[in-house]
């Protein structure tokens, strides 16, 4: 039986799946007589014990709150990053209210949205607008605001993250005061807020440059890593799209390639996410009973790599850039020089292999064009995205510590919503224009309202 890409994909990120996490001693807290409220992150690895829960139904009542807070406010999106961007014993808001199209304009295909939409929610109605996304991420739970504040990105070489396609939008700051921000209105600051951790303020609502509505065609094949790696140059210029999943503990990797088309949409069987082929069987039976023999288990693997075969899908853009993340992780992600790409992964490899890491989630690899946006990860530069992940009921520390110095031997930029190791000083000299934006964050929150002890950290104030 052929696969589906989300039956590999949920196969590959769902080996060893198994027992949930228990409470943490912060989780206790819970249950004490104050009844406190417990914050965790999608993946359980950030938790913390906030004074006050803020959810605002409009941004007048968002400012008021802003302005009269006495801690720290952090906004809080949809969880879904890994670093420690949201912990506070503050204040966290939560724009849940605050969410769906606001409008958009036909002629310069602009739409505009409440801060607080999922980017899971956007693809739908800008499809009736006639309008969507040039590019998306693969996981699609993550608020707007939460997206664009950590330059969250797809793959192609011709496509930039989320945030140099932001033409407007409007921030809350530390004084409560409500600024639109535009190229013409702050432009400093409507710059630095295309990626600003949360640090300058809580932004409301955001206006997007935006392309006709399309489809695209998916096609997906597994292949040895080495060769692909040989192959990147056609690619990556034959191609919409290309990335590829790294499959830990064998020869092979899933190439991906995303083409626009206008073929008609693929029927979709039924049944076809539940699994139930040979090859997502295997993976998840060698994880549990062959990782004490590791030559073998790379041995099957490579065989049943062998036969694996997938069926082309074709689907409204935003259907096939995502994928359903159903099994929680951990991840670390570093932004590398396009060149440097495949060396870099090599030598991760190499290092899994020679330290013998456990870990049995697929390696991401992708490419993104770079931008001219201040502490975006892709300043000034094309950027190979080279990501590792550790299921959550697994330390990561030991391997995610071996990894991360491969990735600054290249240079590597860390994801600022992903696990790294960095503060102000080695990230300063990681961005030619950092002080740019710290004099617009000193300038707009001197006292650091929207600063945890993480912010606090990477910002050196």
């Amino acid at each position: 039986m052929p696969l589906t890409r989300r039956e590999l994909l949920n196969g590959l990120w769902g080996v060893g799946a198994a027992a949930a996490l228990g409470l943490s001693p912060t989780a206790a807290l819970a249950h004490c007589k104050q009844k406190l409220f417990v914050w965790r992150n999608w993946s359980g690895g950030q938790t913390c014990v906030p004074r006050h829960r803020l959810g605002p139904a409009t941004e007048a009542e968002l400012a008021e709150q802003i302005r009269n807070a006495r801690h720290t406010v952090r906004p809080v999106g949809s969880g879904h990053s890994f670093s420690p961007l949201v912990p506070t014993d503050g204040s966290i808001v939560s724009l849940g209210g605050m969410t769906g199209m606001i409008d958009h304009n036909p002629e310069t295909l602009e739409a505009e949205f409440w801060a607080g939409t999922r980017m899971s929610e956007m693809g739908a109605p800008l499809k009736e607008a006639g309008q969507a996304l040039p590019n998306m991420a693969d996981i699609d739970y993550q608020t707007l605001a939460g997206a664009i504040s950590t330059s969250t990105h797809g793959t192609g070489v011709n496509h930039t993250s989320y945030s140099p396609h932001i033409t407007g939008m409007r921030l809350v700051t530390a004084s409560g005061e409500i600024m639109d921000l535009s190229a013409q209105s702050h432009p400093e600051v409507f710059h630095a807020a295309k990626v600003s951790l949360g640090a300058l303020g809580v932004i409301t609502r955001v206006r997007m440059q935006n392309r006709k509505a399309f489809r695209l065609r998916e096609h997906m094949w597994l292949q040895k890593t080495e060769e692909l790696l040989e192959d990147i140059p056609r690619l990556v210029r034959d191609n919409d799209h290309w990335e590829m999943q790294v499959i830990t503990n064998s020869d092979y990797a899933a190439g991906i390639s995303l083409n626009e088309t206008q073929d008609p949409i693929t029927p979709v069987e039924e049944g076809a996410d539940e699994g139930g082929n040979e090859y997502v069987y295997w993976i998840e039976k060698l994880d549990k009973y062959g990782s004490d023999w590791p030559a073998a288990q790379t041995a099957i693997l490579n065989m049943v790599a062998k036969t694996a075969s997938f069926e082309d899908r074709v689907h409204d853009s935003y259907e096939i850039y995502a994928n359903v993340r159903n099994i929680r992780f951990n991840e670390m992600e570093y932004e590398v020089p396009a060149e440097d790409g495949p060396a870099c992964l090599r030598k991760i490899l190499k290092t899994i292999k020679d330290r013998d890491l456990p870990t049995w989630f697929p390696i991401e690899y992708r490419y993104v064009k770079g931008d001219d946006v201040p502490i975006s990860m892709f300043e000034g530069r094309d950027s190979c995205a080279i990501s590792i992940h550790q299921h959550y009921t697994m330390d990561y520390h030991n391997y995610f510590a071996a990894v991360e110095p491969i990735f600054w031997e290249f240079g590597g930029r860390p994801h600022w919503g992903k696990l790294h190791n960095l503060n102000a000083a080695q990230l300063k000299s990681l961005y030619p224009r950092w002080q740019e934006f710290t004099d617009v964050r000193a300038a707009l929150d001197p006292q650091g309202k929207f600063l945890n002890g993480h912010l606090r950290s990477v910002f050196g104030a």
